[in-house]
């Protein structure tokens, strides 16, 4: 399995940005397809968007949508998600995940259960 490292988190005021980022090591990343959870306090693990193996093509779920940004660099063996316009219902843990799946329907790829390996969480917090 590959292993992920996530950096980037923060305290940031509502309306400012961030970029995470997430390493890659162990595996050939550009092998997997990678995706972005986050989970709030007292809330379920939430798909934020993926990108497909390549780069080519992104998805996000509606909270995403207009604000962030999912990118990746295969020769840096990073995959980063770049949050705009942040409100304060955007804090919560940031997990990166990663699949050897090439499959991006929107319903298999938010799925966390369709992950293999997982990052241990970058803390983003948003002050309103």
């Amino acid at each position: 399995q590959v292993q992920l490292v996530e950096s980037g988190g923060g305290l940031v005021q509502a309306g400012g940005s961030l970029r995470l980022s997430c390493a890659a090591s162990g595996q050939t990343f550009s092998d997997y397809r990678m995706g972005w959870f986050r989970q709030a306090p007292g809330k379920e693990r939430e798909f934020v968007g993926a990108i497909t193996q390549s780069g080519g093509k992104t998805r996000y779920a509606d909270s995403a949508k207009g604000r962030f940004t999912i990118s990746r660099a295969n020769a840096e063996n990073t995959v980063y998600l770049q949050m705009n316009s942040l409100k304060a219902e955007d804090t919560a843990v940031y997990y990166c995940a990663a699949s050897v799946s090439i499959n991006f329907d929107f319903d298999v790829i938010s799925n966390y259960d369709a992950y293999d390996s997982w990052g241990q969480g970058t803390q983003v917090a948003v002050s309103s």
